[in-house]
């Protein structure tokens, strides 16, 4: 038995409020952290690698694996399918390693309800101004503006969820927001259901006591 069970750690946000460069952060000052690899129907991108940056899959297999039962959550966007495989999140938690997950919204409440919910952390960032989150959008050149401008609009949809995580940071300051979820994360791997060798512990403190009457 591990010392701990592990977290499945959702991080959600709109695209430009931070999201991927604290995904970095956190898996650098942690290396026991692992990132939870995607699965995609979309086509790779530049320097993408098969199995490392996302499991590029075709349509047919895709929804295969998610009428088999082998995404642990799923969801449509911008015409591509994106998906996160149980079979190596459930063997990482068990062993007591951490996963964590980039998704939407949507893959997060997927997660909650799924049989591994009772081991979620979901932490959702918000930008400090729309304005501000259009700008981060524009100056990092990855998008042609229609791609922007689709992106803004799902913005609101994605911010419009944020009360259903466990925590919510305004991401004004990259390394003031580090700290925060570095803070979060350790608190919550002392959680109960996060230490499963408490019962035996507590039913051994129940027999010394019992002997000592």
């Amino acid at each position: 038995m591990t010392d701990r069970r592990g977290l499945l750690i959702i991080l959600s946000s709109p695209s430009g409020a931070g999201k991927s460069t604290l995904s970095r952060r956190l898996l650098a000052w942690d290396e026991t952290l692992g990132f939870s690899v995607s699965a995609t129907t979309r086509a790779p991108r530049e320097g993408e690698v098969d199995g490392v940056d996302y499991h590029f899959l075709r349509e047919e297999e895709f929804k295969r694996q998610v009428a088999a039962g082998e995404m642990l959550e799923h969801a449509h966007v911008f015409g591509n399918f994106y998906g996160s495989p149980q079979g190596p999140v459930q063997a990482a938690i068990d062993a007591g390693r951490d996963v964590l997950f980039d998704i939407d919204w949507q893959g997060a409440q997927q997660i909650r309800n799924s049989a591994l919910g009772g081991h979620t952390l979901s932490i959702f960032l918000l930008p400090p101004s729309i304005r501000e989150l259009h700008r981060r959008l524009q100056e990092r050149g990855k998008d042609a503006p229609e791609v922007i401008a689709r992106r803004m609009q799902k913005s609101w949809d994605e911010i419009s969820h944020w009360d259903s995580y466990d925590f919510v940071l305004v991401n004004d300051d990259l390394d003031t927001s580090e700290a925060r979820l570095r803070t979060i994360i350790e608190a919550t791997r002392l959680r109960r259901t996060q230490q499963p060798w408490l019962n035996d512990h507590v039913r051994r403190l129940q027999t010394e006591f019992e002997e000592t009457l």
